[in-house]
């Protein structure tokens, strides 16, 4: 029997198991334009994997379905798929049932006498438009190169039209008409459309009866110890490096005041922004309608009351922080006032309109005294670069030539220094954390020469590996808050716990959920619901209830009481149950026409005979591989 079905925005389509290698080939041709397929001739046409009944399967035909399947399956992954990644994923063995499938079909259409006339192989070729020339027809030497760039001969191609053409006739002559039982879309949309309704009470510290004991010192020692894994630190490399940074010369570059000025007059609009005001403006299209709008709001209708009207949110109408030349014609007027308000009808971009001055933002004005000590900083640091690279030569000389890094901190001026770095360790130096550093430290190795690295930042460093550290735990003073923070949520999610169950056994003995905090109470929901800040298992776990049950929620640090209120089926008349049954309705049917179609072709496999040639299957893969 068919699985249930689901509708099509849940899950993919299944394929239909009887699809045709030439089905994906017409499909490549159409999105590709022929790209080739590098597929060899493995000896000729005569070449098999095998047969069903009197049909061959083509080692041709098997190579280019796996390879045209294994380049549809890289552009989904974003990254080339290789041979034993398709193996991994069972590709080969899809495909191999695949042409087995085709074969099979041709093989009964052959014997039913199943054939197709050569204008169907011309409406076949027309869809192609990787075949026609300029003017929308098929070019015939065209068709010739596009295929010749794809290993096809013209007989081959229309003959493997012919066949596909035929298959797909025999398959719907079995597969159509299919339908799903009423009974089995009944049950599935009734359980896909049924709604629930339920009360929260979500706890929180303050739901306590009584404060959370802070954990003393034993109780951190032995949430340390009983979480030792967690303050580890993992396997580091003991890096030994020598680094010139552009901090570490910056303050002994020169420094020009006219270059400053320069510098501070051509970014002026940075350190003087003029007055501003946040505004917001309502269009109207003729200053009469505009002017009736001032009025009722100087008779008190509210601003936000005009734009609801017309069909508007105060995002639309919002102008943000502007100038007053930004405002054109309405700047003097809006400029003017020296409160929030409203003013108009004023000419603007949009017809006439009124302006809502929501705050006068004061102007701001850095002087070149104030703004001289970070641009004198920015214009050394952009010196100090310069002068590492132009060193970047000379470290690589003093390295080639067999300089230590103790030599590169004496005569290059660099500093020598050591860290522990662990990839994706929180206590790393600063330093490591450039992804240069990180890269060059990935591949570092033991007996490595050290090479300059140019650093994101501007710096230049040379690492040595020393030796490798194996996990040690942090020590405990180190990762105290961290301990304490930990062991405290723990205890605090104990505690909610502990307190949630004593509600639920209140409330089960005749108790009100809602004297025990403020309860939220959810509409009927159905269950694809996503509520805000709540976990899923809360809706999760309303399916699973019945009226008046209760049941505690702890989904990590959420912890909560659920009551269910109501159970209530979908309306047999609403537009969403029709969409589901619909959709149940569609998959349904395809799925039982897949599983039909796949017994169809293995009961033709078996009634034909089928052999196959493991070792030219091997060939091909083997070629593939490579």
């Amino acid at each position: 029997m068919a699985k249930a079905p689901q509708t099509d925005d849940e899950t993919p389509k299944k394929k239909r198991r009887g699809a045709s290698v030439m089905a994906w080939i017409l499909m490549a041709m159409l999105i590709g334009g022929l790209g080739g397929f590098g597929v060899t001739n493995f000896g000729g046409g005569a070449s098999s994997i095998g047969a069903v009944g009197a049909q061959k399967i083509s080692a041709e035909d098997y190579a280019r379905a796996l390879r045209t399947q294994m380049s549809a399956m890289s552009q989904q992954m974003g990254q080339p798929l290789t041979f034993q990644m398709a193996q991994a994923f069972g590709l080969d063995k899809q495909v191999l049932q695949s042409v087995i499938d085709n074969a099979a079909l041709d093989n009964e259409a052959a014997r039913i006498g199943l054939s197709v006339g050569d204008k169907s192989i011309l409406v076949k070729l027309n869809e192609i438009n990787a075949f026609k020339g300029l003017d929308g027809k098929i070019d015939p030497v065209i068709y010739d190169q596009v295929l010749k760039q794809n290993n096809l001969t013209k007989a081959a191609f229309e003959a493997g039209i012919r066949a596909d053409t035929a298959r797909q006739l025999l398959q719907t002559s079995v597969g159509s008409g299919l339908t799903t039982p009423a009974t089995l879309i009944d049950t599935v949309a009734a359980w896909a459309g049924e709604q629930r309704g339920f009360s929260l009470l979500v706890l929180r510290e303050k739901s306590l009866p009584t404060p959370l004991a802070e954990p003393d010192a034993a109780a951190l020692q032995a949430y340390y110890t009983t979480y030792i894994a967690d303050y580890t630190r993992p396997e580091a490399k003991r890096i030994s490096y020598a680094a010139l940074l552009p901090d570490d010369i910056a303050a002994d570059m020169p420094v020009d005041d006219a270059k400053l000025q320069q510098i501070y007059q051509s970014r002026l609009s940075e350190f003087v922004i003029p007055e501003k005001r946040l505004v917001e403006r309502l269009g109207f299209a003729t200053e009469a309608d505009a002017a009736a709008a001032k009025a009722r709001i100087d008779a008190g209708t509210s601003f936000e009351t005009l734009v609801q009207e017309r069909k508007l949110t105060l995002a639309d109408v919002d102008l943000g922080d502007v100038s007053q030349s930004q405002l054109g014609d309405a700047g003097a007027a809006v400029f003017a006032m020296t409160e929030p308000g409203v003013v108009g009808p004023l000419n603007s971009t949009v017809g006439p309109a009124l302006f809502r001055m929501n705050a006068i933002l004061a102007k701001q004005e850095t002087t070149f005294e104030q703004a001289k000590p970070d641009l004198a900083k920015e214009l050394q640091t952009e010196a100090a670069v310069k002068a590492i690279a132009d060193k970047v030569n000379a470290i690589d000389d003093a390295l080639a030539g067999g300089a230590s890094l103790a030599d590169l901190a004496k005569e290059q001026g660099l500093s020598l220094s050591s860290t522990d770095y662990a990839a994706g360790a929180e206590d790393n130096d600063p330093i490591t954390a450039d992804k240069a550093f990180v890269d060059a430290a990935a591949k570092l190795a033991e007996g490595d020469y050290p090479q300059a690295i140019l650093l994101s930042s501007g710096g230049v460093i040379a690492l040595q590996l020393d030796s490798i550290l194996p996990p040690a735990p942090r020590a405990f003073d180190s990762v105290k808050d961290q301990v304490t923070t930990a062991a405290r949520a723990e205890a605090l999610a104990a505690a909610l716990s502990a307190e949630a169950d004593r509600i639920k056994t209140a409330v089960e003995a005749g108790s009100s959920l809602g004297s025990f905090g403020i309860v939220s109470r959810s509409a009927a929901v159905d269950r694809q619901t996503r509520l805000p800040q709540t976990p899923n298992a809360v809706v999760a776990a309303a399916f699973e209830m019945q009226p008046n049950d209760l049941r505690v929620i702890q989904d990590q640090a959420y912890i909560a009481v659920l009551q269910l209120n109501s159970i209530t089926a979908a309306p047999s008349d609403s537009e969403a149950l029709a969409a589901i049954r619909a959709a149940i309705d569609s998959n349904g049917a395809r799925s039982i026409s897949d599983d039909v179609l796949q017994l169809y072709t293995r009961a033709l496999t078996a009634e034909a005979g089928i052999s196959l040639d493991q070792s030219m299957i091997n060939a091909v893969n083997a070629q593939i591989t490579n």
